[in-house]
């Protein structure tokens, strides 16, 4: 495969990405740093920092609205709950042992 077709195809794993997790609204970014060390927050700053470093701005609520497929606001409304203690206690746990 060529350049153009790698650059292709991770775009599209991207966006699929996206897509599957827009899907989850009942997991929880807490839950997603803990057992994988990113968030849908973390891919937001990643997405604003790529378009940046090729010349783009582009503002972080632009980002998470590209992320979650909604405002923030809106997601956060609709779908984000308190961290529970034990949420709290697996994402220290996970933080300490980076």
């Amino acid at each position: 495969m060529n350049r153009q077709q790698q650059l292709e195809i991770e775009a599209a794993t991207f966006r699929r990405l996206v897509e599957h997790l827009r899907g989850q609204q009942d997991l929880q970014n807490i839950e997603l740093m803990t057992l994988a060390g990113f968030c849908r927050n973390c891919l937001s700053k990643w997405y604003q920092a790529e378009a940046e470093a090729r010349g783009h701005e582009v503002e972080y609520e632009d980002a998470r609205q590209m992320v979650y497929g909604m405002p923030y606001r809106q997601w956060k409304e609709k779908y984000q709950t308190a961290a529970t203690p034990e949420q709290m206690r697996a994402f220290d746990e996970h933080s300490r042992g980076k």
